[in-house]
């Protein structure tokens, strides 16, 4: 990856940028090739998807049959753009795809002449792109997070690039993304992956993503305290006409966080990253130089994968995610959860669960079935020593592998199954001709894997798919409330 080379061609393009015509930045029809002259790239990438949000090219080497990143890509885009608004008037997203070659990814934005004037992720790895899991998930992700720090809020260039480098802030935007797609068990991962994660700046056994972005994304307001640090950033932060003129500070980086999350974060910094005489002399002029007000957030407490315990009332403190079972004293402390130290509660729609006194779940038990901002109000404030966690919705639809739901039969919770995880359960590909599906949710069938092809949409029982000219035609498979 070139992020680095990218990142400093923003100075290095300033009196091009400053030129930069209205006609150079309107809505282009993308071309049906598109020769490649940066860094080591020279393929000629041909595309193969184009829709208003998304053009996709894949080199020579890149299998055609691997569709899945078309509707994945083009997801994570229009959630980038409907949470961090506009990026230059230019709502498409060009993405290439290249196999067997470069081995990491690059972005660039509409500033940028070297890719001339698009937004852009340029991604290569070893072998081909046929699992929509993993590494492939997250490396699309991360250099689309690398187009908000750059482009975001029609100024150019990541004042903070030298501080979180390549990329603590790609780690909390991923996870954010993937709980806004509907992803629970990738968002769920991606919060195990990083949430021990240890780097060594900007000191020795400094934990980014546990310590800093994820108590600032899990207690000042998702992805809106995210998206106010560049709004902020674009309303205050020095420039050069659209571009910013400098890196920032470590004291400024704080204060900047602080006006996003509506609140002094210092003492967070300092548990983070330490504090210094000369950071704090910095941010005592960021607060005198940067003056911005920011409304306190009303605390909402971000989506999660599973019933949350908060520390604090309004869902702040840590938190620890616990999925479906029973967890006794020693289990909750296993997971990070104090006893007598449960302040709120967050219950996703369809969880239950069940608080108890004392260890071994005695003593008196209070239940949730949705989110609750302070326990002090059912005089359960610091009382938790046991939880019991309870799916209450599970199973909401049924294939069948014949008409008039004849065959075998496999029942399904909501979720996206890929060809791969069907025949897991049991379902052949090309198997199933007659569904059911609990009122206020839908089962979207496609024809092909990793939920490409024909598309057929049921809200309702259908005793037959011969009727939708679906029989027997199902590879993938995506369950969710309506």
């Amino acid at each position: 990856m070139k992020l680095g080379q990218a990142i400093i061609s923003v100075t290095s393009s300033l009196g091009l940028l400053a030129t930069l015509s209205s006609a150079a930045i309107a809505q282009e029809t993308p071309p049906a090739t598109w020769q490649e002259h940066w860094f080591e790239h020279n393929q000629v990438v041909k595309r193969v998807f184009v829709d208003n949000d998304l053009a996709v090219y894949y080199d020579d080497d890149v299998d055609r049959s691997i569709t899945w990143l078309f509707q994945f890509t083009g997801d994570v885009w229009r959630y980038t753009k409907q949470t961090y608004g506009d990026f230059g008037g230019k709502p498409r997203l060009y993405a290439i795809y290249h196999s067997d070659k470069y081995g990491g990814g690059h972005p660039s934005t509409w500033w940028d002449a070297h890719h001339d004037y698009r937004n852009v992720i340029d991604i290569g790895k070893a072998g081909d792109w046929y699992d929509a899991s993993g590494w492939n998930l997250g490396v699309v992700t991360h250099e689309i997070a690398h187009i908000v720090e750059l482009g975001s809020y029609q100024t150019h260039g990541s004042p903070a690039f030298g501080l979180w480098k390549d990329s603590k802030w790609a780690e909390i935007f991923n996870y954010d993304v993937f709980v806004h797609l509907n992803m629970p068990d990738v968002a769920q991962s991606t919060y195990n992956e990083y949430i021990n994660k240890v780097d060594n700046f900007p000191r020795a056994n400094t934990y980014w993503f546990r310590d800093w972005f994820y108590p600032i994304y899990d207690q000042y307001g998702g992805n809106q305290v995210l998206n106010r640090y560049f709004k902020l950033l674009s309303q205050h932060f020095p420039k050069n006409g659209n571009n910013y003129s400098r890196g920032m500070n470590w004291g400024e980086f704080v204060h900047f966080w602080s006006g996003a999350a509506g609140t002094d974060l210092k003492g967070m910094a300092t548990n983070a990253f330490g504090w210094s005489d000369e950071w704090e002399a910095q941010y005592t002029k960021a607060q005198a130089e940067f003056r911005f007000t920011t409304p306190t957030p009303t605390p909402t407490p971000p989506p999660t994968a599973g019933v949350s315990l908060h520390q604090h009332c309004d869902f702040g403190g840590y938190r620890a995610t616990l999925q479906e079972g029973s967890y006794n004293l020693a289990q909750l402390q296993a997971a990070g959860i104090a006893n007598d130290d449960v302040s709120s509660v967050t219950v996703p729609e369809g969880w239950q669960v069940e608080l108890f006194q004392h260890a071994n779940y005695a003593g008196s038990k209070l239940t949730k079935e949705a989110n609750d901002n302070c326990l002090v109000n059912d005089n359960f404030n610091d009382e938790v020593s046991s939880v019991v966690v309870t799916k209450l919705v599970k199973e909401v639809a049924t294939v069948y592998q014949h008409c008039n739901y004849d065959g075998y039969e496999v029942s399904l919770e909501p979720g996206r199954y890929t060809l791969a995880q069907l025949q897991e359960l049991g379902i052949d590909n090309d198997d199933v001709s007659s569904i059911a599906v609990l009122p206020g949710y839908k089962a979207e069938l496609y024809q092909h894997n990793n939920f490409t092809g024909n598309v057929v949409t049921v809200s309702s029982d259908d005793e037959c798919l011969v009727n939708e000219g679906f029989n027997d035609a199902m590879s993938s498979l995506v369950i969710s409330k309506q």
